[in-house]
């Protein structure tokens, strides 16, 4: 078969029309895109915490408390895997919007000493929309956030309200990386451009991973600060929408998912200072009709090691350190919207990509999380959403 007719295979559940369009691009990069893939076996899933309303993240206290963010702006507790009736307080004050769009939620390093939380969030003004970082005081009762203030607006505002991916990773040296999406599909224009163009834009903070000091201002050493018309948050840029953010605690490796545009879904390995292609360099193609770039590929532009087309809209990813699977330990999971699954995704010790297994869901997969008892832990984004653990399956008995 010929590599053209694979992918065409690949992609079959885009229409004729827009499967043509992407195939009339100049095939310069390295990847072919992943279509379905083997199941992996031995797990099962089993619903731990169910009556969540659209959750987007889920993070654990040392005490072995969980939080959970909504979508709606509610930020959830549960002890011993039973939710909270009520929401922890104290968020309004920052919320006073005329839509709120809660997303990712993370402890301070030290959070012991500090008790600080810190939450992402798109708010929808009448000067204009974009995603902001928070953080407040958790009380010793799990009830109230105190103290709570906005470190970080994102610049510039924009119309609308799309494409407001956001993920939040520590790093070892106590800062903060905060991805960012694009801010839009066309028709969404900022200053004459599609606000796609603003992915390419040192001076935008849209379409970037951002690294922030954990009082909100930016680190000496990021690696575009002091460029003429640079802003001196960005860490890496040239991203359409990151879902998912993850590191390899022993290389350092920081791992990213992120959605195309009618596929083209990316998994892309980060570094300071990188540029990650898009829309210059990209596999997707327009939602009605054309293409988005020629290329795949460019000089400059860092490729990424796994495209999904059909579109998987992947969210929340996972590098895997537990033992309750040692079969898969080093290996990353990335959680699929559309696909109502997560992905397996094999690595060697030098974060090469293997091959890749799915692991059914049935929901929309939203965030994928190792938890402190080394179990894998998906959460669910629908109306009645849930918390599954996925869990070895127990070998048949001998005959």
């Amino acid at each position: 078969m010929k590599p053209r007719t694979r992918i065409l295979a690949g992609v079959s559940a885009l229409t004729l029309v827009a499967a043509v369009a992407w195939m009339s691009r100049v095939p310069s990069g390295p990847i072919t895109p992943t279509g379905s893939v083997p199941r992996a076996t031995g797990w099962e899933a089993v619903t731990v915490i169910k009556g969540l309303v659209h959750p987007w993240s889920i993070t654990w206290l040392p005490t072995g408390e969980s939080l959970i963010t909504e979508k709606s702006g509610r930020l959830r507790v549960a002890r011993g895997n039973v939710l909270a009736p009520a929401p922890i307080s104290g968020l309004s004050g920052i919320f006073s919007a005329s839509r709120v769009v809660l997303m990712d939620v993370t402890l301070h390093p030290r959070f012991t000493e500090n008790r600080w939380i810190y939450l992402s969030y798109a708010v929808q003004t009448p000067e204009g929309s974009g995603t902001r970082l928070a953080r407040g005081r958790l009380s010793e009762d799990l009830t109230a956030l105190t103290d709570v203030a906005v470190l970080h607006v994102v610049s510039p505002l924009q119309p609308g309200l799309q494409q407001f991916g956001s993920r939040l990773l520590w790093l070892p040296d106590g800062t903060l990386l905060l991805a960012l999406g694009d801010g839009g599909n066309p028709p969404l224009r900022l200053d004459g451009e599609l606000m796609r163009e603003q992915a390419q834009k040192l001076g935008s903070q849209i379409g970037k991973v951002l690294r922030l000091r954990d009082d909100g201002t930016a680190p000496a050493d990021n690696p575009f600060v002091g460029r003429t018309g640079a802003d001196p948050f960005v860490w890496s840029y040239g991203h359409r929408n990151i879902q998912g953010l993850a590191r390899d605690p022993s290389s350092g490796r920081i791992w990213a998912n992120e959605h195309g545009s009618r596929g083209g879904d990316e998994l892309n390995a980060l570094t300071a200072g990188g540029n990650y292609g898009w829309p210059r360099a990209t596999y997707s193609i327009e939602y009605t009709f054309g293409v988005i770039s020629p290329d795949t590929s460019v000089p400059g532009m860092i490729d990424p090691l796994v495209v999904w087309t059909p579109a998987q809209a992947p969210s929340g990813l996972l590098f895997y350190t537990g033992e309750k699977f040692p079969q898969w330990r080093g290996d990353l999971f990335s959680g699929a919207l559309k696909g109502m699954e997560v992905r397996r995704i094999d690595l060697d010790a030098e974060g090469r990509v293997l091959g890749q297994q799915s692991l059914p869901i049935g929901q929309r997969v939203r965030d994928v999380r190792q938890g402190p008892d080394g179990f894998i832990y998906v959460l669910t984004d629908a109306p009645i959403g849930r918390l599954f653990r996925l869990q070895p399956t127990s070998p048949p008995p001998a005959r």
